[in-house]
């Protein structure tokens, strides 16, 4: 979570390229494999693999261990079946030697009797027997397997179920970076009145906006004097609100001139050169060493605008506020706190309207309906909190402990849902009308931060710790896992996401500590 002095990230050595080894079995000629048709023969194939040696070898462990205990298994099995089948013919046999026939009941018949009785109960006996030892052996194999599959989820990062389901069409493409902050970016949002930028906000104690078609930062907010954690714009009209670790929320005018895109091409397709790449890595090494880095268009004569005070102040809090939102008419906002407080705002006389209290630590989030009075707040006790402003007369709060560790991400979908994420490594889809338990839940490998969901097509953007991006529908079916490399993707945590519905070529945003935004293109079945 952002702090006043942004702490740097861990970053983790690139995974070496390796080669894996695939087997292939193979007719065998020996005498011994004719007659025992388990065995064989395998040849070795050697393949490119981008698993660390460390990796591979655990997993040619394990499936070695599968394959040792189905062998046993299989082996008993097999001398189980012998033993009934000369337990049978004994029997047979033995009811065979004295047929009972046309005699008078004297003390043969009644011997006869009793001895078919007893070869009845006994071929009962050896049925039962062999079905329970059958169903002991099928269970003795699940139990051996279990840990080895546990082991293999652990390995893997994801659940082994996962890997069996049918294969979507989810197409993922990164199509640009936004570089230019000199430390940790937090938040990334939309605005939502025209002309469309893409706001940013920082450790490095600003806010920006960009034009997304020229990746240009066209407006350089520096009103804070600590970490900006948030920001959102207005509903209607050129304003941004941001949240910073200075204890305030500002509200300044968004409005921008964006510079003039090329005719020629798209230059949404237009991706950031290697140098720049280059430049990104050397500035990981020093903190304060920005000065290297460009922007795409840097050889027009464009300038950015530079905002250096806010229109309207909110200095109520006595500890860092960690986000800012709007109500859905524009006319209040709510802010959050590591005071354990939420306020909400009168945005034209700047008064506190009502101090919304509860939460037992630190609140992470706050985010508000897009259309009706209604507030979600997240906080380090696990929960969430439901605040509704609907009925002026009346302000109620429910609580949520859907989750067991610090809940980072709370947001109302277009619909009737909430989606929260939490560092407990689930995302959980909730409906407003019967919030008793989860729609859905979505478990991952890694601490959920600021998620985003898409209005139009009802997908989950969720961005990790571990620096993946994952994408996943409402009903917690996953569809893509965005692509990550050396070239590709962000190097360290993922901070937060935003969708841009209105543009296919450059539908999704996310921004992480690693100093760069990335615009991708996600084509989904659900496009």
């Amino acid at each position: 979570m952002p702090t006043e002095a942004a702490a740097q990230g861990f970053s983790r050595p690139k995974p070496k390229r390796g080669k894996s080894l695939s087997l292939r079995r193979t007719h065998s000629s020996t005498e011994a494999d004719r007659e025992n048709p388990r065995h064989g023969s395998f040849t070795v194939e050697v393949q490119e693999s981008v698993l660390p040696p460390h990796l591979r070898a655990r997993l040619w462990d394990l499936f070695q261990q599968i394959e040792r205990e189905v062998e046993v298994v299989y082996a008993e099995n097999l001398a189980l079946q012998d033993k009934v089948e000369v337990l049978t013919e004994r029997l047979e046999a033995g009811a065979s030697d004295k047929p009972i026939g046309e005699e008078s009941l004297d003390g043969t018949a009644k011997a006869n009797i009793a001895k078919n009785k007893s070869s009845s109960q006994l071929s009962q006996k050896l049925k039962t027997t062999y079905k329970a030892s059958t169903s002991k052996m099928q269970h003795r194999l699940q139990q051996s397997i279990a840990p080895v599959r546990a082991r293999l989820d652990t390995v893997s990062g994801a659940s082994i179920v996962s890997s069996f389901k049918p294969a979507n069409t989810s197409q993922c493409q990164m199509m640009r970076r936004f570089v230019g902050h000199r430390d940790g970016v937090w938040e990334v949002n939309i605005s939502r009145t025209k002309p469309h930028v893409l706001g940013t906000a920082s450790a490095d104690r600003t806010a920006k906006l960009w034009c997304m078609a020229t990746g240009q930062c066209v407006l350089n907010y520096i009103g804070h004097s600590g970490s900006v954690n948030s920001i959102r714009f207005h509903p209607n009209d050129q304003l941004a609100l941001t949240a910073s670790g200075d204890h305030t929320a500002h509200v300044w005018r968004s409005a921008v001139v964006l510079p003039q895109v090329p005719p020629e091409g798209n230059p949404l397709l237009f991706v950031q050169r290697s140098s720049d790449e280059d430049q990104i890595e050397a500035a990981e090494k020093e903190e304060g060493e920005a000065a290297a880095h460009t922007e795409p268009g840097d050889s027009s004569d464009f300038a950015p605008t530079v905002v250096r005070s806010p229109l309207t102040e909110f200095t109520g809090h006595q500890d860092v506020i960690i986000a800012a939102d709007w109500m859905a008419d524009g006319k209040q906002v709510v802010t959050a706190s590591w005071d354990r407080t939420a306020q909400l705002y009168d945005l034209e006389t700047t008064e506190l309207v009502q101090s919304l209290t509860g939460h037992d630590q630190e609140l992470t989030n706050c985010s508000t309906h897009p259309t009706q009075r209604l507030v979600v707040t997240s906080s380090k006790d696990s929960t969430f909190r439901l605040w509704d402003f609907r009925d002026p007369s009346i302000h109620s709060v429910n609580v949520f402990q859907g989750h067991t560790d610090t809940v980072n991400s709370v947001t109302f979908t277009s619909g009737d849902n909430v989606v929260s994420g939490s560092d407990d490594r689930t995302v959980k889809v909730w409906d407003l009308k019967n919030m008793r338990s989860p729609l859905a839940t979505i478990r991952t490998d890694s601490a959920i931060n600021r998620i985003s969901v898409s209005p139009l097509h009802k997908v989950i953007a969720i961005p990790h710790d571990n620096r993946h991006i994952r994408l996943f529908d409402l009903q917690g079916v996953r569809l893509a896992r965005l692509p990550r490399s050396n070239r590709t993707g962000h190097h360290r945590m993922v901070c937060g996401m935003a969708w841009y519905d209105e543009n296919p070529a450059c539908n999704l945003f996310s921004c992480g500590f690693d100093r760069q935004v990335i615009g991708w293109q996600i084509i989904t079945a659900l496009a």
